[in-house]
């Protein structure tokens, strides 16, 4: 890696972790009094939907296709995680350590899921493509609901608690810096060329399906970490809360951000997740504002509110500096004009 690179992503690095104490501040603090824990839920709320929706991204920004059964990966990655933590509680095992591996166990069981439906269905394209990853959603849910392990189409309870903000802040930081990583990869060079141009990136040699179903898959992997903590955040699931308008509603979120950024992603996912609750108090007027804020960014930012731009502490880091001493300069030349008078 060279080293402007690394530069980089230690100031990136740098700037998570004055957002991270910030977090801790206020809320070790209890500036928000009786409604802390409140708002510290809706925080873990918003770092799982970033995981999923960023991984929604990568199909949908980064490869250029329609998918609408994403609530099918994360579903079987939350199944997943839950069925491992269950089975392994009690075995000496610490809690991070315990919930750390029933994330990968989701993630592994959503990755694997993503291969076997991205190799017969990734041949398909745009509206095609749109309706099978409908139906696989469809068809994940429905055996849910008649599998025993899952709770048999009712609430699959007792689920361990292990889904905290603190961890759960620098498990979404980890997915998505390997996501943008991924993005900006030969590996995601090539899929956005494909995205491009498809005929003339076949014609040249790329191994096309092999590509898509490597990034399907990918996604796949993170939106299974995502559903692994819901599932120990919420500890307790039924098959219906992962239905189609699950999956809309993480496209939704993709859009307004902008597809194509992961830095929309975050923004539009813990914006969008949050919206909800604190409208909770008008609750008959907020799948109303909901619908609202959807239709104004359509009309005003078709191409979502960052369309495919990516915010950067070590931008934000070079700006400020190249201000700096652009004041420090004209300080100088005024100070200097005046000795010259």
């Amino acid at each position: 890696m060279e080293k402007r690179y690394k530069v980089s992503y230690f100031i990136n690095f740098l700037g998570a972790l004055a957002v991270f104490a910030l977090f801790v501040l206020l809320f070790e603090s209890r500036v928000f009094g009786a409604s802390t824990q409140y708002i510290k839920g809706i925080c873990t709320t918003a770092c799982y939907t970033i995981i999923m929706v960023a991984s929604l991204n990568l199909v949908v920004g980064c490869m250029g296709e329609f998918s609408l059964g994403h609530a099918g990966f994360v579903s079987v990655g939350a199944y997943a995680s839950a069925i491992v933590s269950g089975a392994l509680a009690g075995k000496g095992l610490p809690d991070i350590a315990l919930f750390l591996v029933a994330l990968l166990a989701g993630g592994i069981a959503a990755g694997i899921t993503g291969v076997l439906v991205g190799i017969p269905v990734l041949r398909l394209r745009g509206d095609y493509l749109a309706i099978v990853t409908v139906a696989f959603a469809e068809i994940i849910r429905v055996l849910f609901c008649n599998l025993s392990i899952t709770g048999g189409g009712k609430t699959m309870s007792g689920i361990l608690k292990l889904s905290g903000f603190y961890w759960c802040y620098w498990i979404m930081v980890a997915c998505v810096t390997v996501m943008y990583m991924y993005v900006r990869s030969r590996f995601g060079r090539t899929v956005k060329a494909i995205r491009e141009d498809y005929i003339a990136a076949a014609a040249s040699g790329i191994n096309v399906t092999y590509y898509k179903v490597l990034t399907f898959t990918v996604a796949a992997f993170f939106a299974g970490v995502g559903g692994g903590i819901y599932a120990h955040y919420m500890t307790a699931m039924i098959p219906t809360n992962f239905n189609f308008m699950y999956s809309a509603e993480l496209l939704s979120e993709v859009i307004i951000g902008g597809t194509g950024s992961l830095t929309g992603s975050i923004i539009g996912a813990a914006f969008l997740s949050s919206l909800p609750e604190m409208m909770r108090q008008f609750s008959q007027y907020r799948m109303l504002a909901y619908s609202v804020v959807l239709v104004l960014v359509m009309i005003f930012k078709p191409g979502g509110i960052f369309g495919e731009w990516e915010f950067s502490f070590t931008r934000l880091f070079k700006r400020l500096s190249g201000s700096t001493e652009g004041s420090r300069h004209a300080v100088k030349e005024q100070e200097n004009a005046k000795g010259g008078a």
